[in-house]
């Protein structure tokens, strides 16, 4: 879906692009996949957190060129349609499991976001087996904030569209993450991803949730489809574990961690180099759980090794 979807248009028309076109042919896709890993490849990507919605990425992951956390995505918003997706999503693990020789424990079921995920659907995710690590989109638009405080904002004309009764929604009265928060398991680790609009009160409710949380920023992807950063000088004040992301090739020009870092660094100047790279790097490795094999020189690791002009213009991977 490279270039498919027009930019800034906001995240309610990002999504429903995304539902209206992402039917191909399984061999475009296929070649898209690999032409994907081609580029993480050749800008030293060495371990990714990749959020599947089916089984395609198997034969290309095979191949064993980079290592791989696969987070399975499950979404329903609705409660009559939980099973149903629950299955379809637990048919996805299983073939991650069985065609794909990696150990167990590199494969999840997730939830996809607070607004597509019901409470029955949560209860599943959550007591999966082994369901240790997981990920949700968080606070990517204020509408999600909207719509758990108030059920007001632009999700209400995304469901019109998707022709989905939402009368059993009742909200909540607070923000989306401290909403869906208290949900996951004492002592899961989750990474929330985007963040755009987390304040300094969902930092300090989710700091005293008991899990072990990860702040994925993806700056280019904000960019792309809302015009807006997230906020970074709050997440240093408040000792956060910040890592570094893409998101996909739908919201995104390129996937190259370089090039989010240039983008965090344009607009926060303040931040200095040394501390970018820890978090495109060893915090990514400790987020995914793989920091034994990779995201520092140490014995014993095989970490990527990325060549970086002094300007940041250009850069070469060299292992």
């Amino acid at each position: 879906m490279k270039g498919l979807v027009p930019e800034r248009t906001g995240l309610v028309d990002f999504v429903w692009q995304v539902i209206t076109q992402r039917h191909f042919a399984e061999d475009e896709i296929l070649k898209a996949i690999e032409k994907a890993e081609d580029e993480m490849l050749a800008n030293g990507i060495v371990a990714v957190g990749d959020i599947c919605n089916n089984a395609l990425t198997i034969q290309q992951k095979l191949k064993g060129r980079i290592w791989y956390h696969n987070f399975i995505e499950a979404s329903g918003f609705n409660p009559q349609v939980v099973k149903e997706r629950f299955e379809r999503s637990v048919g996805y693990f299983a073939a991650y499991a069985q065609l794909y020789s990696i150990p167990i424990e590199s494969n999840s079921i997730v939830p996809h976001a607070p607004y597509s995920v019901s409470d029955e659907l949560w209860e599943k995710i959550i007591h999966f087996p082994g369901n240790h690590l997981l990920t949700i989109h968080n606070q990517e638009t204020a509408d999600e904030d909207e719509l758990f405080r108030a059920e007001t904002g632009r999700f209400l004309s995304l469901y019109e569209k998707m022709k989905m009764d939402i009368s059993f929604f009742k909200p909540s009265g607070k923000s989306s993450l401290q909403t869906y928060l208290p949900k996951f398991l004492p002592n899961q680790s989750v990474i929330l991803v985007h963040n755009v609009h987390a304040t300094a009160a969902d930092i300090q409710f989710a700091k005293n949730s008991g899990l072990n949380l990860s702040w994925c920023l993806c700056p280019n992807a904000n960019k792309y489809i809302s015009n807006q950063m997230p906020p970074v000088d709050l997440f240093i004040k408040e000792n956060c574990h910040i890592v570094v992301g893409t998101d996909s090739l739908a919201s995104n020009h390129q996937l190259n961690i370089l090039e989010e870092i240039k983008t965090i660094q344009n607009h926060f100047p303040h931040i200095n180099f040394e501390t970018l790279l820890q978090w495109a790097t060893s915090n990514g490795a400790k987020a995914l759980q793989v920091e034994k094999l990779v995201g520092s020189f140490e014995k014993g690791k095989k970490p990527g090794i990325v060549l970086i002009d002094s300007n940041l213009e250009n850069s070469k991977r060299i292992i």
